[in-house]
């Protein structure tokens, strides 16, 4: 027999705020956290602006100085994240939850990035092998953040990283509501975490033509307007709590949400294009939603990817439209990537932090900047300015290189 399974806690690290209140307060008051990049010359790069984390202290969530210094960055973020999330639903394995039955399902893109840049410096600046650090692997690989959140928290049921490109933390999710759902742990630390804010990544994003190349910060992610021309590369995590209800309703704890439904599916198109069409995207989000038991009079919000490039708004744009038919027009929508910039494998754990308070709190987030809308994208994306509505479904899609679509769906929950 299925389990309903509920959020209970929720950590976010991103760059409009490094815990949820602050990052919800900003998201809805339209507050842009993409700034001109100081920190590295740019010179060489057509790129000037990024979305970076801001007075981001470890020490604030209990990391251990032995640990911040060795450590890669994506996973600092993903265990200052969990460390709120675990906070706030008030689990403790061998406490409140059998450790057995405490899963980690936390993914990353690429994974430690800056661990990467920098050993093979060192291989290739240095002259050789004995120059590689022996902890290069255990540092850079891409499941290790979900590893030291395990051993952090003290779980020991399942333990997965999903690496989907940009629809990792929403995979990762899905696959740890289907977990739940059907038996395998009674609760899991899921989402995701990624650093990717180097020069290194510039460039090569940059050269593929995927960045944007505004000079203003204020004017460079700007999802479904007619004058966008690429993403802005951000950094961060997001994660959540899920719990079976039962067993979070025995212990008392606070529920945020119901998560009803997840699709995935593939484009099998190209490996970084979206299938223009629309259509597998559509699938996944149709998934979603008919799990969910979406109907007509569900008043709905849409967390989109919206990342801003030409070829991703306009595709997701006409999944909307297949996925929903008429009942596109009347669905809140949004782009939180017009503030946060796009943090790739960690972009749908924020998105999921946004897209739960959203429902929780009937406040729908603005896309910022809006001031153009593309004719292709002409559903009501939120321009500029929160608005108020009595939301009763949410759902957050994602899309990735390789053609990777996920879709997960909430609910209100009395």
């Amino acid at each position: 027999m299925d389990r309903r399974v509920v959020v209970t806690g929720l950590g976010v690290v991103s760059p409009v705020g490094n815990d949820v209140p602050t990052f919800w307060k900003n998201i809805c008051s339209g507050v842009n956290g993409i700034v001109t990049i100081d920190d590295f010359d740019t010179s060489d790069l057509p790129v000037k602006v990024a979305a970076n984390v801001k007075n981001f202290d470890p020490a604030a969530y209990g990391i251990e100085p032995s640990i911040a210094r060795r450590q890669d960055m994506y996973t600092l973020f993903a265990i200052a994240a969990a460390d709120q999330a675990l906070k706030q639903s008030g689990l403790v394995a061998g406490e409140t939850i059998d450790p057995f039955r405490l899963g980690v399902y936390v993914g990353s893109g690429i994974g430690g990035f800056s661990t990467i840049v920098r050993e093979v410096s060192n291989y290739v600046g240095e002259g050789g092998a004995r120059f590689v650090a022996p902890t290069f692997v255990p540092t850079m690989i891409p499941n290790i953040a979900a590893g030291h959140v395990a051993m952090r928290s003290g779980a020991t049921g399942p333990c997965v990283s999903v690496a989907t490109a940009c629809a990792t933390s929403t995979n990762t999710i899905g696959e740890a509501y289907r977990a739940i759902k059907h038996g395998y742990a009674d609760a899991i630390i899921t989402g995701g975490a990624e650093a990717p804010r180097l020069k290194m990544a510039m460039a090569a994003f940059a050269n593929a033509r995927t960045l944007s190349r505004s000079e203003n910060p204020d004017y460079a992610s700007i999802p479904f307007n007619k004058n966008r021309n690429g993403f802005v590369l951000g950094e961060g995590s997001g994660i959540i709590i899920l719990e079976e209800y039962g067993h979070a309703k025995a212990r008392g704890a606070k529920i945020f949400a119901e998560i009803c439904g997840y699709g995935s599916t593939c484009d099998a198109y190209n490996p970084t294009a979206p299938r223009p069409d629309g259509t597998t995207q559509a699938e996944a989000i149709k998934i979603a939603l008919r799990e969910a038991g979406y109907t007509s009079d569900d008043c709905l919000y849409i967390n989109a990817h919206g990342t801003s490039t030409a070829l991703n708004d306009a595709a997701e744009t006409q999944a909307y439209k297949l996925a929903l038919g008429q009942d596109a027009y009347k669905a809140h929508i949004s782009s939180i990537k017009s503030m946060t910039g796009h943090s790739l494998g960690a972009a749908g754990g924020i998105e999921a932090v946004a897209t739960i308070m959203a429902l929780h709190d009937g406040i729908v987030p603005p896309t910022i900047n809006l001031d153009t809308p593309d004719p292709e994208c002409d559903l009501d994306y939120t321009p500029n300015v929160a608005v108020k509505a009595d939301l009763t479904l949410a759902i957050s899609d994602s899309l990735g290189f390789g053609g990777h679509n996920g879709c997960i769906a909430f609910r209100k929950i009395d």
